[in-house]
């Protein structure tokens, strides 16, 4: 055999034992942790990553860019206490009972609002059922240590994350906000005080950090739950002057809201006080993922990221805008829905970096299962599929997803039901019984109802989306005896002239140089003696 020829099977064996080793998979680790970070009313564009132009956020971003980043990743609710139930429990809210945020009234209560609506919401479940099992008790079950930080929201004393599966619980009870505020001293009867103007995201993250450190030689669960970017919006004095700053190099617009059906809604992103807050929990996430770095820990723990739904544009403190997505936090459209959805898994090195297929709050339960070796649970996280094959390139089987929020909410959204099937999705009013359609694909803004030229389709979907609610024996909104539409159209008239005015007003403050909020900013500046 000549030189020539012998020198070209060295060189083809090289490639393709170079071309095996690249496509096989760092060793896998043999103790496999879970860090699970979800953050509070946190938008789809409120990332960096996807709209630089304002928001910083370098270590959500490193979690995406180091990961696996879902496109059309959702939360299984409009807001918060039915999203984060799905999470634990890998069931959609109209399956598990818990339709709304814990606390809202429902029922001939809804009257005490004096919103004077067509409808009375529904009642719903207050905690996660004590029969499921949980996430985190299934971890239990296969010797992992379980810890939670932060905002629970998912029941009082009794239905707390020690009574769903938690070993330790840091900070979470009843509430949804942070009662107390952003700076210490809080009110928090599972976190102690113990610096005055302490930051509240960056000691959950500290406290994870704690936890990490002492249990780095054994399998852990660390769930962390940010109270963040729910409102009372604060944030220090220095953020504050960064961000206001930055939003006037980028130009100020004269008017930041216009009127949505029955609240106003956010269209720009430039609140000072909201940005601040946001780079706040994204400098606690970089202490958490520092944390893992030099406890040696990087290599060997999962890191996930998400939201419970969308970014807040209308109602609570009209923080940011979601646009171009329509809507917000309390919308059933995909503003209110859509969220950032990040997973990492640092020995997956084959992994994929992006994906279209649209996912879910249920589909972490049955993943996290998959990455760590457990055998899945099928008969609980009913709603959820595993994801790995999407995070190695590879398929699931196509589904549809459904959301199901029977109530009005804080935030100007309506009472509702919806399907998603590909690339169609379709919204059941339950006000007058109306059904909206749009196709994703090619009307991300949801701009355009094709009802009427999509007829069989719409069909479909709304005979799919009533099978799956009467299978779970899902509740529905009443008609309201007592309505009056004399009322509603002068209490929706008020908050477009009062309501609309001061907004401005407040969004015109917090960009005025002269804007010093009372207590010392919130309780961030101290004086020492």
């Amino acid at each position: 055999m000549n030189n020539s020829i012998t020198t070209l099977i060295l060189f083809l064996l090289i490639l393709s034992a170079c071309k095996e080793k690249s496509t096989k998979n760092m060793s896998e680790p043999e103790i496999k942790n879970v860090l699970f970070i979800l953050a509070d009313d946190f938008g789809y564009y409120d990332v960096s990553l996807r709209n630089d132009s304002f928001y910083e956020t370098p270590n959500i971003d490193r979690i995406a860019n180091e990961g696996t980043i879902f496109n059309q990743g959702y939360s299984t609710c409009q807001v918060c206490s039915p999203s984060r139930a799905s999470i634990l429990n890998g069931k959609f809210p109209a399956r598990h009972g818990i339709t709304d945020w814990i606390g809202a009234r429902s029922g001939e209560k809804w009257r005490e609002i004096k919103r004077f609506s067509k409808l009375l919401p529904p009642e719903y479940n207050h905690n996660l059922d004590h029969k499921d099992t949980t996430l985190p008790e299934a971890l239990k079950q296969e010797g992992y240590t379980t810890y939670f930080a932060g905002k629970w929201h998912l029941g009082g004393k009794g239905s707390w994350p020690e009574d769903h599966g938690f070993d330790i619980n840091i900070g979470g009870f009843d509430a949804g906000s942070p009662k107390g505020g952003y700076f210490s001293p809080w009110e928090n009867p599972n976190l102690e005080n113990k610096e005055d103007g302490e930051n509240l995201s960056m000691r959950l993250a500290q406290e994870t950090v704690n936890f990490m450190k002492v249990n780095k030689d054994k399998k852990f669960f660390a769930y962390l739950s940010f109270y963040a970017v729910h409102g009372p919006i604060q944030t220090s004095q220095e953020k504050w002057a960064k961000y206001r700053a930055k939003a006037e190099k980028n130009g100020i617009h004269d008017k930041g809201f216009k009127m949505a059906k029955f609240l106003p809604i956010r269209q720009t992103q430039d609140n000072p006080v909201y940005a601040g807050l946001v780079e706040s929990m994204d400098d606690a996430v970089g202490l958490v993922l520092k944390g893992l770095k030099d406890l040696g820990l990087d290599k060997n723990t999962i890191v996930i990221f998400t939201s419970d739904n969308g970014g807040v544009s209308a109602g609570d403190s009209f923080s940011t805008s979601n646009l171009p997505l329509r809507g917000g936090k309390g919308y059933q459209y995909e503003g209110g829905i859509k969220e950032p959805y990040f997973i990492k898994v640092p020995w997956l090195e084959n992994k994929i970096k992006s994906s279209d297929i649209p996912v879910s709050g249920t589909d972490f339960y049955p993943t996290i299962l998959d990455l760590v070796g457990i055998k899945l649970k099928p008969e609980e996280h009913l709603d959820g599929v595993s994801l790995l094959p999407l995070l190695k390139g590879e398929k699931i089987k196509n589904r549809s997803l459904i959301w199901h929020y029977p109530h009005y909410g804080n935030q100007g959204g309506e009472p509702s039901s919806i399907i998603r099937k590909g690339d169609w999705k379709l919204i059941h009013y339950y006000e007058d019984d109306r059904n909206e359609l749009y196709n994703l694909k090619t009307d991300l803004k949801e701009a355009y109802n094709l009802i009427s030229e999509n007829t069989s389709m719409a069909k479909e979907l709304e005979k799919e989306l009533f099978i799956y609610l009467k299978s779970v024996n899902a509740k529905y909104p009443i008609k309201d005896p007592l309505y009056d539409s004399i009322l509603e159209k002068k209490h929706i008239q008020k908050i477009a002239t009062k309501k609309l005015q001061s907004l401005e007003i407040q969004r015109l403050q917090f960009l005025s140089k002269d804007f010093d909020p009372k207590n010392n900013w919130w309780g961030s500046m101290l004086t020492k003696d």
